[in-house]
C-alpha cells in the first residue's frame, strides 16, 4: 500500500479526504479540534511540495434540509486558517460551477475546502451509497488522492472508496498510517497479558468486537452503561441503569464461555442521571442508577491492568456527560499514564475523554477513529483502505 511519501506530489492537484466530523455545540463553537490538529502534518507535507490543497471531509449526518443550515464546514475551515496560519478557502458547495471555478483558479500552497460531503445524502444518498457518478467528478478535480480520514476507513462512501476507484495515484496521508502502525500490531500480536477495557452504552454496536476479543485478549474489564447488561444477565439487580434489551442474550453466551469478562463490584449510584449526589453501593436497589465503577471496581480494575502489557480501551467507565461521574474514567487514565505498557485508546468518546482530561500524551496512541478501530478488532478489512491498496 502506497504512503504519501512514495508519490510525486510536487505542484500537483491534491485531493485529501480529511475527517473533520467535529463536535460543535449549539453556539456553532467546535468542542474539540483534535481531529483538524491530526490532519496539519499530511497538509504541511502537501504545502512543502507546492501543492494545490482540495479537502473534502462529512461532518455528521444529513437527513433533512435543516441539518443543511446546521452542519455546513465554514466554521472548520476558519479554525484550520488559524492552526496553519494560512487562508483556506471555503466554497459552500459540493459540486458545481462554484467548486470548477474556485478549482481552476487555484495557485501552489492554496488550500480549497469543500463543503460537507454528506450534503450529497440530501438527495439519495449518494455520499454514504457510493454513487458513481459523483466519485468520477470529485476525483477528476485532482491529479492525487490521499486518504488520511481513518475514522471513514470503515465506510465504502463516494468521498473516500469512490474516488479511490477514479483516481490513478493514490496513497495514505500520515494520520491513517499512524493509525496502522499503532492499531496493527495489537490487533495481530499484541505483547501479552493484553487487556481490553470497554464501556459506553450499547452492547450492540460492538458485539462483533467483543466476539473476536474474547479470543484475542486475556482479560476484558467492562464498565460504562454496558457493565449493567452484562450484570442483568447474571441476575444480578440492576435497578433503573441502563440496559441494552435487545443484547442480552448475548451477553449471558458469553458469560457462560469465558471468565475473561470482569464486571464491577461497585458502583456509584443515584436516581437521576442529572444528580450529583450519590451513594457508593456494593448492591444496587431497584430504584437506582449505576452512574459510574465505585472505587472497589477501580482497584479490581488495576489489578488486571497492573499486570499487562498491552491496553486497548474503548467506552468511558461512567456517565462522562455528567463531571461527577468521570472519576472511574480519570482513574484509569492516571493509573495507565504511569506504566510503561502499550495503551492504546480506540476514538469516540473516550479519546474526547483522555483528551480532555489531559492525557492524551501518556497513552502511546490515541485513535481518530472508534468506529475504524472497533471494526479492525473485530478482524474486518476496512473498504478505505481497501480502495488505496
Amino acid at each position: 500500500m502506497k504512503k504519501i511519501t512514495d508519490l510525486d506530489l510536487k505542484g500537483k492537484k491534491v485531493i485529501i479526504r480529511v475527517d473533520y466530523n467535529v463536535p460543535i455545540n449549539d453556539k456553532g463553537e467546535i468542542v474539540d479540534d483534535n481531529r483538524i490538529r491530526e490532519s496539519l502534518q499530511t497538509i504541511n507535507y502537501c504545502l512543502d511540495n507546492d501543492c494545490k490543497i482540495i479537502l473534502l471531509s462529512h461532518l455528521g449526518k444529513v437527513k433533512t434540509e435543516e441539518d443543511l443550515k446546521k452542519k455546513s464546514l465554514r466554521v472548520v475551515a476558519e479554525r484550520l486558517s488559524e492552526l496553519t496560519n494560512k487562508e483556506v478557502i471555503f466554497v459552500g458547495a459540493t459540486r458545481g460551477d462554484l467548486v470548477n471555478n474556485t478549482i481552476s483558479n487555484m495557485k501552489a500552497k492554496d488550500i480549497v475546502m469543500l463543503e460537507n460531503t454528506r450534503f450529497e445524502d440530501l438527495d439519495g444518498k449518494k455520499e454514504s451509497g457510493c454513487d458513481n457518478e459523483l466519485a468520477k467528478y470529485w476525483a477528476s478535480l485532482g491529479d492525487v488522492f490521499i486518504n488520511d480520514a481513518f475514522g471513514t476507513c470503515h465506510r465504502a462512501h463516494a468521498s473516500n472508496v469512490g474516488i479511490a476507484n477514479n483516481i490513478k495515484e493514490k496513497a495514505v496521508g500520515f494520520l491513517v498510517q499512524k493509525e496502522l502502525d499503532n492499531l496493527l500490531p495489537i490487533i495481530n500480536e499484541p505483547a501479552r497479558p493484553f487487556t481490553v477495557i470497554l464501556g459506553g452504552a450499547k452492547i450492540v454496536d460492538k458485539i462483533e468486537t467483543i466476539r473476536n476479543l474474547v479470543k484475542k485478549a486475556d482479560y476484558i474489564l467492562v464498565g460504562g452503561a454496558m457493565a449493567y447488561t452484562f450484570l442483568k444477565a447474571k441476575g444480578i439487580e440492576t435497578g433503573k441503569s441502563l440496559i441494552d434489551e435487545e443484547s442480552l442474550d448475548f451477553a449471558k453466551e458469553m458469560l457462560s464461555l469465558t471468565d475473561k469478562i470482569i464486571l464491577p463490584v461497585d458502583h456509584l449510584a443515584s436516581d437521576s442521571v442529572d444528580n450529583n449526589n450519590y451513594t457508593t453501593k456494593e448492591e444496587l436497589d431497584i430504584n437506582d442508577i449505576g452512574l459510574d465503577i465505585g472505587p472497589k471496581t477501580i482497584s479490581l480494575f488495576e489489578s488486571y491492568i497492573e499486570k499487562s502489557k498491552t491496553i486497548f480501551w474503548n467506552g468511558p467507565m461512567g456517565y462522562y456527560e455528567n463531571p461527577t461521574y468521570q472519576n472511574g474514567t480519570k482513574e484509569l487514565c492516571d493509573y495507565i499514564s504511569k506504566l510503561d505498557i502499550t495503551s492504546i485508546v480506540g476514538g469516540g468518546d473516550t479519546a474526547s475523554c483522555v483528551i480532555n482530561m489531559g492525557y492524551k500524551d501518556k497513552f502511546t496512541h490515541v485513535s481518530t477513529g472508534g468506529g475504524a478501530s472497533l471494526e479492525l478488532l473485530e478482524g474486518k478489512d476496512l473498504p478505505g483502505i481497501g480502495a488505496i491498496k
